[in-house]
């Protein structure tokens, strides 16, 4: 099943649907636990896609997949995490924009996975119990506002550093997932998810070990080599097959 939030053209309104082929059926209530169909349907070409949920908590993982021939490491202890705030999110086709004071910022195609029940010292061996579906993300940051104590909050945060989207899926085999990016059309990333180092269920169990997860809580699982700078002007485009492609234009910040 993909799930979407949108808004019809000519609208402002921000609706819930689940996407068959072309068309988008719209639902209300809860994405969850209580989605009513209300009967409308619209075509997809008639709608603009937003940000695909509203998160509870962002949560990232860093450097967390090695290069292609690269060792794989022992899974690390303790892995390197960070929040980030819901201010960060936009969706497809949203600006992203490059605050004053830098100009060494990075994107980074990730897949995002969406939690969808309640969760506290979950073993990993029962992680598909509590995740929902997956997306696509960009989590973008601002390297020369990464403090020199290894503390990534503030680069983290600026706001539309987290472009989301564009739905979510919800029978999605992670295990397989291809990561791609491109910028302005130039490949930049290509890479499996064999080559991540801590696996999706030890980091969310880990997770789940200080603080209890909650339905709409999205984890970043990291990203694969080739994450680059991104300018104003650039067009990034995050790819995930079985997912769909994530695009997002970069502005600069406007005195």
């Amino acid at each position: 099943m993909k799930l979407a939030r949108f808004i019809v053209s000519g609208e402002s309104e921000i609706r819930s649907g689940i996407i068959e082929e072309s068309n988008i059926h719209e639902f209300t209530g809860d994405i969850f636990t209580s989605r009513i169909l209300t009967g409308k349907t619209f075509s997809l070409d008639n709608v603009q896609l937003k940000a695909p949920l509203t998160p509870r908590h962002i949560i990232g993982i860093g450097k967390n997949f090695v290069g292609e021939g690269a060792p794989k490491p022992e899974v690390p202890e303790m892995p390197i995490l960070f929040f980030k705030p819901l201010t960060t999110v936009v969706g497809p086709g949203d600006a992203v924009v490059l605050p004053l004071g830098t100009d060494d910022i990075k994107f980074e195609s990730e897949l995002a996975v969406i939690i969808g029940k309640e969760a506290r010292n979950i073993d990993p061996r029962n992680i598909h119990e509590v995740i929902f579906g997956y997306t696509v993300a960009n989590d973008l940051g601002a390297f020369n506002y990464f403090h020199p104590e290894g503390h990534w909050t503030i680069g983290k945060s600026f706001d539309t550093f987290c472009p989301l989207g564009p739905v979510i899926v919800t029978d999605f085999d992670y295990h397989s997932a291809r990561i791609q990016s491109t910028v302005n059309g130039i490949v930049k990333q290509d890479a499996l998810m064999e080559r991540i180092i801590t696996p999706i269920d030890s980091m969310i169990a880990y997770i789940s070990r200080f603080m209890t997860l909650m339905p709409g809580d999205i984890i970043l699982t990291g990203t694969p080599a080739g994450a680059d700078q991104v300018r104003d002007g650039d067009v990034v485009d995050c790819y995930i097959e079985g997912i769909g492609h994530l695009q997002n234009p970069v502005i600069a910040q406007q005195s």
